[in-house]
């Protein structure tokens, strides 16, 4: 007993990469930084009771202070959990560690940032962010849509799964497409570089083209989705139309709009 006691003990930590999914919230520079946070919140409630986010600081020059500490507790009010920053200054690098937030990389967007000394001298690359951003309806928060660049998926094959897409699970097609064939639960999450196919019910939540591919598609046979999401422009559940609900559909972006569209359409 003493020696499988030691064993367990002795046992060492491991350390993996991984790959999730989190909303970003846009601070702007001027006026309430949480401006219609609430409001879109209350759209459903459930779907983001204790969701990551990050803080997005683009928009604010690297002097401006910020009041982080604030927005944390009113974004945790809210029910969402902060965990980081991506795209801020030195000082505010500093005042989110004071608030218990992770400074994460400059990562990319296709919004412009204040005039700053490093731009202009071009010391930084903003590198490509890998995981979807909230918009309403398809556009980001400034009402333009996001310039972005598909990445190069050199025919990598695509990522079959042949069994049910169980409720909690994830599953992360890199560099690729996702095909499903079997039904996926509520609770469950496609992810996808390139485009994603259900054949049978998508119940849970669909993201193509996450490293910013804007071509990408989703197919499914039956809509039911918590969210979809293309090149990070999502819709969830209560803004899809009901008659789009249970039917095979197409889902992909025209220009700044996302777009539903019914597979087989009926004769007129």
């Amino acid at each position: 007993m003493h020696e499988s006691s030691t064993k367990t003990a002795d046992a060492p930590a491991r350390l993996r990469g991984g790959t999730f999914t989190m909303m970003i919230v846009d601070i702007p520079a001027e006026g309430d930084p949480l401006a219609g946070v609430e409001t879109k919140l209350r759209q459903a409630p459930s779907f983001f009771d204790g969701a990551p986010v990050v803080l997005d600081l683009l928009a604010v020059a690297d002097d401006a202070r910020v009041d982080l500490i604030d927005i944390v507790a009113r974004l945790r009010e809210m029910g969402l959990i902060p965990i980081g920053v991506q795209n801020g200054g030195d000082r505010q690098n500093a005042t989110a560690l004071a608030a218990g937030l992770c400074p994460f990389p400059i990562w990319r967007s296709g919004r412009q940032r204040p005039e700053r000394e490093s731009d202009s001298n071009g010391e930084h690359d903003d590198q490509e962010l890998a995981e979807p951003q909230p918009a309403s309806g398809a556009k980001s928060q400034d009402g333009q849509r996001e310039a972005t660049a598909p990445p190069k998926r050199d025919g990598t094959p695509a990522l079959l799964v042949t069994r049910p897409v169980r409720s909690g699970k994830r599953l992360y097609a890199r560099d690729g497409d996702l095909v499903a064939a079997a039904p996926v639960s509520a609770g469950a999450e496609l992810i996808a570089d390139g485009h994603i196919h259900v054949y049978g019910p998508l119940r849970g939540r669909a993201l193509a083209g996450v490293r910013g591919d804007e071509t990408a598609r989703i197919f499914c046979q039956s809509l039911e989705a918590e969210l979809v999401s293309i090149a990070g422009a999502y819709r969830v559940r209560e803004d899809i139309d009901e008659a789009l609900i249970g039917k095979p559909v197409q889902i992909f972006l025209k220009g700044e709009q996302l777009v539903i569209d019914p597979l087989v359409r009926t004769p007129k």
